[in-house]
Protein backbone atom coordinates (compact mmCIF):
# COMPACT_ATOMS: atom_id res chain seq x y z
CA UNK A 1 0.00 0.00 0.00
CA UNK A 2 1.48 3.35 -0.59
CA UNK A 3 1.58 5.63 2.38
CA UNK A 4 -1.25 8.77 2.42
CA UNK A 5 0.34 12.03 1.21
CA UNK A 6 1.22 13.74 3.96
CA UNK A 7 -0.80 16.99 5.08
CA UNK A 8 0.62 20.19 6.06
CA UNK A 9 -0.86 23.71 8.02
CA UNK A 10 1.48 26.39 8.88
CA UNK A 11 3.34 29.38 7.41
CA UNK A 12 6.16 28.94 5.25
CA UNK A 13 8.69 31.84 5.23
CA UNK A 14 10.47 31.82 1.75
CA UNK A 15 13.04 33.83 0.72
CA UNK A 16 11.81 34.52 -3.27
CA UNK A 17 14.38 34.72 -5.66
CA UNK A 18 14.73 37.39 -8.34
CA UNK A 19 13.89 34.39 -11.16
CA UNK A 20 10.61 33.96 -10.12
CA UNK A 21 7.13 35.88 -9.79
CA UNK A 22 5.38 34.89 -6.04
CA UNK A 23 2.89 32.84 -7.86
CA UNK A 24 5.53 30.71 -9.63
CA UNK A 25 6.95 30.61 -6.02
CA UNK A 26 3.82 29.23 -4.90
CA UNK A 27 3.42 26.58 -7.77
CA UNK A 28 6.91 25.40 -6.92
CA UNK A 29 5.57 25.22 -2.97
CA UNK A 30 2.60 22.90 -4.24
CA UNK A 31 4.55 20.66 -6.22
CA UNK A 32 7.14 20.11 -3.26
CA UNK A 33 4.26 19.53 -0.51
CA UNK A 34 2.09 17.34 -2.80
CA UNK A 35 -1.12 19.90 -2.13
CA UNK A 36 -2.80 22.89 -3.69
CA UNK A 37 -3.85 24.40 -0.68
CA UNK A 38 -1.07 26.93 -0.70
CA UNK A 39 -1.21 30.65 -0.86
CA UNK A 40 0.70 33.50 0.32
CA UNK A 41 0.16 37.10 2.19
CA UNK A 42 1.74 40.08 -0.11
CA UNK A 43 2.58 39.64 -3.37
CA UNK A 44 6.24 40.64 -4.49
CA UNK A 45 7.36 41.89 -8.37
CA UNK A 46 9.16 39.20 -10.14
CA UNK A 47 12.33 41.87 -9.89
CA UNK A 48 12.19 41.67 -6.20
CA UNK A 49 13.66 38.84 -3.77
CA UNK A 50 13.29 38.32 -0.17
CA UNK A 51 10.57 37.61 2.39
CA UNK A 52 7.45 36.15 1.13
CA UNK A 53 5.07 34.64 3.69
CA UNK A 54 3.64 31.67 2.01
CA UNK A 55 0.12 29.94 3.67
CA UNK A 56 -0.21 26.22 3.65
CA UNK A 57 -3.27 23.65 4.38
CA UNK A 58 -5.93 25.37 7.24
CA UNK A 59 -3.17 28.54 7.65
CA UNK A 60 -4.69 29.89 4.18
CA UNK A 61 -7.86 31.10 6.52
CA UNK A 62 -5.20 33.68 7.93
CA UNK A 63 -4.34 35.40 4.60
CA UNK A 64 -6.28 38.34 6.31
CA UNK A 65 -4.49 38.90 9.20
CA UNK A 66 -1.28 38.59 7.86
CA UNK A 67 -1.22 40.41 4.56
CA UNK A 68 -2.22 43.59 6.42
CA UNK A 69 0.97 43.43 8.34
CA UNK A 70 3.48 46.56 7.57
CA UNK A 71 6.50 45.68 5.52
CA UNK A 72 10.34 46.84 5.55
CA UNK A 73 12.17 46.59 2.39
CA UNK A 74 16.17 47.57 1.49
CA UNK A 75 16.53 48.50 -1.86
CA UNK A 76 18.89 51.01 -4.36
CA UNK A 77 17.11 53.92 -6.65
CA UNK A 78 18.48 54.79 -9.89
CA UNK A 79 17.85 58.66 -10.45
CA UNK A 80 18.20 60.48 -14.31
CA UNK A 81 16.02 57.44 -15.62
CA UNK A 82 12.48 56.95 -15.99
CA UNK A 83 10.77 53.60 -17.13
CA UNK A 84 7.39 52.71 -17.85
CA UNK A 85 7.19 50.40 -15.15
CA UNK A 86 8.95 52.27 -12.95
CA UNK A 87 11.72 49.78 -11.78
CA UNK A 88 14.75 48.17 -13.97
CA UNK A 89 12.60 45.96 -15.73
CA UNK A 90 10.71 48.48 -17.86
CA UNK A 91 11.74 50.39 -21.08
CA UNK A 92 13.49 53.71 -20.02
CA UNK A 93 11.60 56.51 -21.39
CA UNK A 94 13.51 59.32 -20.43
CA UNK A 95 17.14 60.00 -19.29
CA UNK A 96 17.90 63.18 -17.62
CA UNK A 97 21.32 64.50 -15.97
CA UNK A 98 21.14 64.48 -12.21
CA UNK A 99 22.05 67.52 -10.18
CA UNK A 100 25.17 67.63 -8.23
CA UNK A 101 23.03 66.71 -5.07
CA UNK A 102 24.38 66.42 -1.40
CA UNK A 103 24.07 63.66 0.67
CA UNK A 104 22.02 66.16 2.81
CA UNK A 105 19.63 67.10 0.03
CA UNK A 106 18.74 63.48 -0.31
CA UNK A 107 18.40 62.76 3.05
CA UNK A 108 15.56 65.56 3.18
CA UNK A 109 13.94 64.56 0.04
CA UNK A 110 13.60 61.42 1.12
CA UNK A 111 12.43 62.23 4.46
CA UNK A 112 9.72 64.47 2.38
CA UNK A 113 7.87 61.52 1.86
CA UNK A 114 7.63 60.11 5.36
CA UNK A 115 3.94 59.96 7.02
CA UNK A 116 -0.11 59.54 5.71
CA UNK A 117 -0.33 60.05 2.12
CA UNK A 118 -2.44 58.70 -1.19
CA UNK A 119 -0.55 57.06 -3.72
CA UNK A 120 -1.67 55.84 -7.37
CA UNK A 121 -0.89 52.26 -8.14
CA UNK A 122 1.07 52.12 -11.05
CA UNK A 123 0.14 50.94 -14.97
CA UNK A 124 1.97 48.06 -14.49
CA UNK A 125 0.78 46.49 -11.80
CA UNK A 126 -2.08 43.83 -10.84
CA UNK A 127 -4.60 46.04 -9.73
CA UNK A 128 -7.99 45.36 -11.64
CA UNK A 129 -10.24 48.28 -13.27
CA UNK A 130 -13.30 46.74 -14.48
CA UNK A 131 -12.39 43.36 -13.91
CA UNK A 132 -8.88 43.55 -16.19
CA UNK A 133 -5.54 43.71 -14.33
CA UNK A 134 -3.89 47.28 -15.32
CA UNK A 135 -0.96 45.19 -16.79
CA UNK A 136 -2.85 44.24 -19.63
CA UNK A 137 -4.26 47.90 -20.56
CA UNK A 138 -0.48 48.88 -20.10
CA UNK A 139 0.98 46.54 -22.71
CA UNK A 140 -2.13 47.80 -25.25
CA UNK A 141 -0.75 51.20 -24.41
CA UNK A 142 -3.73 52.49 -22.62
CA UNK A 143 -3.58 54.52 -19.39
CA UNK A 144 -6.51 53.68 -17.69
CA UNK A 145 -7.76 55.97 -14.67
CA UNK A 146 -6.82 54.61 -11.33
CA UNK A 147 -8.27 55.45 -7.61
CA UNK A 148 -5.55 56.94 -5.10
CA UNK A 149 -5.10 54.60 -2.37
CA UNK A 150 -3.85 55.46 1.26
CA UNK A 151 -0.56 54.39 2.74
CA UNK A 152 1.41 55.44 5.25
CA UNK A 153 5.11 55.81 4.97
CA UNK A 154 6.97 55.11 8.34
CA UNK A 155 10.48 55.22 7.23
CA UNK A 156 12.51 56.53 4.44
CA UNK A 157 16.22 56.22 5.17
CA UNK A 158 19.30 56.77 2.86
CA UNK A 159 21.80 54.43 3.37
CA UNK A 160 24.81 55.32 0.70
CA UNK A 161 24.94 57.95 -1.47
CA UNK A 162 26.93 57.38 -4.99
CA UNK A 163 25.36 59.39 -8.04
CA UNK A 164 23.15 58.34 -9.52
CA UNK A 165 22.35 55.89 -7.41
CA UNK A 166 20.86 55.79 -3.42
CA UNK A 167 20.57 53.07 -1.28
CA UNK A 168 17.74 53.32 1.03
CA UNK A 169 15.40 51.58 3.81
CA UNK A 170 11.68 51.95 3.80
CA UNK A 171 9.19 50.56 6.37
CA UNK A 172 5.57 51.43 5.23
CA UNK A 173 2.13 50.05 4.83
CA UNK A 174 0.87 47.26 2.95
CA UNK A 175 -0.35 48.13 -0.45
CA UNK A 176 2.61 50.81 -1.23
CA UNK A 177 4.54 50.59 -4.47
CA UNK A 178 7.96 50.93 -3.93
CA UNK A 179 9.41 51.56 -7.35
CA UNK A 180 6.08 54.23 -7.37
CA UNK A 181 8.06 55.82 -4.50
CA UNK A 182 11.12 56.03 -7.04
CA UNK A 183 9.30 57.36 -9.58
CA UNK A 184 8.06 59.73 -7.32
CA UNK A 185 11.39 61.09 -5.91
CA UNK A 186 12.86 61.23 -9.15
CA UNK A 187 10.14 63.77 -10.27
CA UNK A 188 10.81 65.88 -6.91
CA UNK A 189 14.17 66.31 -7.63
CA UNK A 190 13.56 66.82 -11.31
CA UNK A 191 15.96 64.55 -12.70
CA UNK A 192 13.59 61.11 -12.77
CA UNK A 193 14.42 58.16 -11.52
CA UNK A 194 13.48 54.57 -11.19
CA UNK A 195 14.13 51.38 -8.68
CA UNK A 196 16.89 49.39 -9.56
CA UNK A 197 16.63 46.26 -6.64
CA UNK A 198 14.47 45.49 -3.93
CA UNK A 199 14.82 43.29 -1.46
CA UNK A 200 11.99 42.50 1.42
CA UNK A 201 13.59 41.91 4.82
CA UNK A 202 10.56 42.10 7.75
CA UNK A 203 6.48 41.61 6.93
CA UNK A 204 5.03 41.83 10.42
CA UNK A 205 6.72 39.78 13.20
CA UNK A 206 8.57 37.67 10.21
CA UNK A 207 12.22 38.44 9.21
CA UNK A 208 14.08 37.18 6.14
CA UNK A 209 16.65 35.51 8.64
CA UNK A 210 14.01 33.40 9.60
CA UNK A 211 13.21 32.27 5.49
CA UNK A 212 13.81 29.68 3.56
CA UNK A 213 15.17 28.93 -0.26
CA UNK A 214 13.22 27.02 -2.24
CA UNK A 215 16.33 24.84 -3.11
CA UNK A 216 16.50 24.22 0.79
CA UNK A 217 12.94 23.14 1.23
CA UNK A 218 13.29 20.97 -1.93
CA UNK A 219 15.81 18.80 -0.32
CA UNK A 220 13.88 18.19 2.81
CA UNK A 221 12.25 15.17 4.39
CA UNK A 222 8.60 15.26 5.29
CA UNK A 223 9.48 15.75 9.00
CA UNK A 224 11.73 18.52 8.26
CA UNK A 225 9.07 20.72 5.64
CA UNK A 226 6.96 19.67 9.17
CA UNK A 227 9.28 21.34 11.19
CA UNK A 228 9.67 24.10 9.13
CA UNK A 229 6.26 24.80 9.28
CA UNK A 230 4.95 27.85 11.68
CA UNK A 231 2.16 26.42 13.64
CA UNK A 232 -0.95 28.71 12.60
CA UNK A 233 -1.51 30.23 16.15
CA UNK A 234 2.10 31.06 16.52
CA UNK A 235 2.15 32.82 13.52
CA UNK A 236 -0.99 35.41 13.82
CA UNK A 237 -0.08 38.52 14.89
CA UNK A 238 -0.70 39.50 18.82
CA UNK A 239 -3.56 39.98 19.96
CA UNK A 240 -5.32 38.64 16.92
CA UNK A 241 -6.98 34.78 17.91
CA UNK A 242 -9.10 33.22 15.24
CA UNK A 243 -10.30 29.88 14.88
CA UNK A 244 -8.39 27.84 12.36
CA UNK A 245 -10.49 25.93 9.99
CA UNK A 246 -11.01 24.19 6.78
CA UNK A 247 -11.63 26.79 4.37
CA UNK A 248 -11.23 27.42 0.37
CA UNK A 249 -8.32 28.82 -1.24
CA UNK A 250 -8.50 32.73 -0.87
CA UNK A 251 -7.79 35.17 -3.03
CA UNK A 252 -3.96 35.44 -2.51
CA UNK A 253 -3.79 32.07 -3.31
CA UNK A 254 -4.34 33.02 -7.23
Amino acid sequence: MRAPIKEYDGVLLIDKPTDHTSHDVVARLRGILRTRRVGHAGTLDPMATGLLVVLVGKATSLSQYLMSADKTYVGTIELGKTTNTQDAEGEVMETRPVPPLTEAEVRAALNGFVGDQYQTPPMFSAVKIGGVPLYKSARKGEEVEREPRFIRVMEFRLTSWASPELGIVLRCTKGTYVRTLAHDLGAKLGCGAHLKTLRRTQSGHFDVAQAHTLEQLQKMSPADLEKALIPPHVALPAPVAVTVAAAPVTPADQ
